[in-house]
């Protein structure tokens, strides 16, 4: 009996120490305050990685820098620059040595709440998309083991690396570390939004005109622009072109009647993220608002939502305003 008391009690003890050794470690590296709009949910990220103040810490400080590629000179944020929503400023995105990729770096707004990366949607998780660019020949064409290998002992790479995850950096950790920063990439603080939330004053009358004909069913915008993030994150042939050189969606499936379709982008921010298209081949809203006006080319895969309409020379001036005010009031990044 006395032995089985004394086995109860150092249960207890282990019990005890391990919830303040758990306890200790949460005060060290609490939960990351992520900051919410208005009836956004909280996002979902897998269990092996918490967002905790030490892994978004360690990975902003990754994001922005050059030598996880191979000639130091580009970082994510190279293609991701903060004051554009986290997207490119040219229609093809430039890696190491000048290098031109194939594509156009999309936003990084609200990529906490998408299940597939990419614009053909190649990549399930932020984990695994972090890992493409470091590697890709026309991006940062390193090797994320080598990159991590020369960080690891540095600060703050070190200490955060140990208070996030309790291992020295690797890539593990560099992929982790920085898919937690990009959850925290929160669009929806627009006039847009506090309109909708009840503050009339936030539009003007034309954005309000431009809300109107954006929700008509006469534009159809919203069959691919609608939820909280304004994209249904699907997969879409707009009738860009009749013979694609970029294959899209295909590129990941083989299926010819994906030819052509891609990721819908988020609207939110839009006035921000020129140039448009898969391939930045779009310089203004207005090409954009055109070529949706014309319905697109009659490729074999293009979506049967593609329909032409008309605007007058009011309307049309009405619908930018609304893009317009779709602009965040306030910087994508929530961490000091």
């Amino acid at each position: 009996m006395r032995a089985l008391l004394i086995i109860a009690l150092l249960a207890l003890l282990v019990a005890c120490r391990r919830e303040t050794e758990d306890e200790r470690g949460m005060e060290e590296n609490p939960l990351f305050s992520l900051q919410l709009p208005v009836g956004f949910s909280f996002p979902s990220n897998p269990a092996e990685n918490p967002l905790t103040d030490a892994s978004v810490r360690l990975g902003k400080a990754l994001f922005f820098d050059t030598r996880l590629s191979r000639t130091n000179t580009i970082s994510c944020a190279s293609c991701h620059h903060v004051d554009r929503a986290f997207s490119d400023t040219v229609p093809l995105s430039v890696g190491v040595d000048g290098a031109t990729g194939m594509r156009n770096s999309p936003t990084l707004a609200n990529v906490a709440y998408h299940t597939s990366f990419f614009r053909d949607g190649g990549v399930p998780t932020l984990e695994r998309q972090v890992i493409a660019p470091v590697h890709d020949e026309v991006e940062m064409d390193h090797n994320i083991t080598l990159a991590a290998e020369t960080l690891r002992d540095l600060e703050p790479y070190r200490s955060l690396s140990m208070k996030a995850y309790g291992r020295p950096l690797d890539p593990f950790v560099i992929t982790r570390a920085i898919a937690s920063y990009e959850r925290t990439l929160i669009s929806g603080w627009s006039r847009y939004d506090r309109y909708l939330q009840g503050e009339a004053s936030a539009m003007t009358d034309a954005e309000v005109r431009g809300m109107q004909l954006f929700n008509s069913e006469t534009l159809n915008c919203t069959a691919c622009h609608g939820g909280f993030d304004l994209s249904d994150h699907d997969f879409h042939n707009v009738g860009q072109y009749l013979q694609y050189a970029d294959s899209g969606r295909a590129r990941i499936t083989l299926r010819s009647q994906d030819n052509g379709k891609f990721k819908t982008p988020t609207l939110r921010n839009i006035a921000l993220t020129a140039p448009y298209m898969h391939n930045g081949s779009m310089a203004t809203l207005e090409e954009v608002i055109e070529h949706f006006a014309s319905g697109g080319l009659p490729h074999a895969n293009r979506d049967p939502e593609m329909r032409s309409f008309a605007l007058t020379s009011e309307e049309r001036p009405d619908l930018i305003a609304f893009l317009n005010a779709l602009t965040d009031d306030r910087s994508l990044d929530q961490v000091p």
